[in-house]
């Protein structure tokens, strides 16, 4: 069983007979779920991932008020819980584990992954939040929400980034996509640069996949499970991953070569489709400049456009 699951069914047996019986005042303001970070949250868990951080569990998110009252008695009672269930736990906490699950502060939750103390409200704000964090915090479930605040703050999010910014940083991955992998990987690779070759071609890599859920209106999560999540996208998805899998396991440096420019091509493809370009290039450096024209915003659209 996975943890998210496993952790969605103890809560339903254990968490909210007790929030029901002991604190049946606090059952309309508060969220349950499991969201944020670990592997778990993003139904990535195997059996490699139930050594630490991983076990029974769930979030329990108060306001900023109902914390500072409730939040001591909700973790005493959280702690009289079982620890282990269905052959599972107890949960292991790992050095950097602490706050993954337990007794929550909604506003605390979220300026953690945004620095902000509300949801994203200009195109600065927006572009400062990197995918990552933002897909750390709208990942998982919410089991029981019923005033609703903590998916309010969530449902802002996960509407995605704002259009113009979202081009913003396609543009931007179009400029170093072409760079790193058409332009640089082979021109290292002819020299001999053992550690700019490598480099150039896991930047292209990352990058694509970047790309790619920016162009599914997705958030890309933290790099250890980016490519794995990537064939889960219904746009590029599972070419892309196939096709990022196969160059980095090709030792042939020409088949590299062609590799690179299938997936740019694929790309440029997908970037026409959604009409965010309209020139004939196969190189995506040209087609940086092209994305951005269509930003609206005019001091956003006269910036830089490698940076984003």
């Amino acid at each position: 069983m996975q943890g998210l699951e496993l952790n969605r069914l103890y809560f339903f047996e254990h968490g909210l007979p007790m929030l029901e019986k002991d604190f049946p005042h606090l059952l309309e303001r508060l969220a349950a779920g499991l969201v944020g970070d670990g592997s778990e949250c993003f139904g990535f868990d195997d059996a490699l991932s139930r050594d630490h951080d991983w076990g029974p569990g769930f979030c329990l998110w108060l306001g900023k008020d109902d914390f500072q009252k409730f939040g001591q008695a909700l973790h005493n009672a959280l702690d009289r819980l079982p620890q282990s269930y269905k052959g599972y736990g107890p949960r292991t906490q790992s050095q950097w584990g602490e706050g993954r699950v337990g007794v929550l502060c909604t506003e605390a939750f979220y300026q953690q992954y945004t620095g902000l103390e509300h949801p994203p409200q200009t195109l600065d704000q927006w572009l400062s939040l990197p995918e990552n964090t933002l897909a750390a915090c709208t990942n998982g479930q919410v089991f029981l929400d019923r005033q609703g605040d903590f998916s309010t703050w969530r449902q802002a999010l996960l509407e995605f980034y704002p259009e113009d910014v979202r081009l913003k940083k396609i543009a931007s991955r179009c400029m170093t996509i072409g760079q790193s992998g058409q332009y640089n990987f082979l021109r290292c690779a002819k020299r001999g640069h053992v550690f700019s070759t490598l480099y150039s071609l896991v930047k292209f890599c990352a990058d694509v996949l970047s790309l790619v859920f920016l162009l599914n209106r997705r958030y890309a999560p933290y790099y250890k499970w980016g490519h794995n999540a990537s064939k889960t996208l219904p746009i590029l998805g599972s070419a892309i991953y196939e096709a990022v899998r196969e160059l980095l396991l090709c030792q042939d440096i020409n088949k590299q070569e062609r590799l690179v420019e299938e997936i740019s091509w694929l790309l440029v493809g997908e970037l026409r489709n959604q009409k965010l370009t309209d020139l004939g290039s196969d190189f995506l450096t040209d087609h940086g400049p092209r994305v951005q024209l269509r930003i609206q915003d005019p001091d956003l659209a006269a910036r830089n456009v490698w940076v984003g």
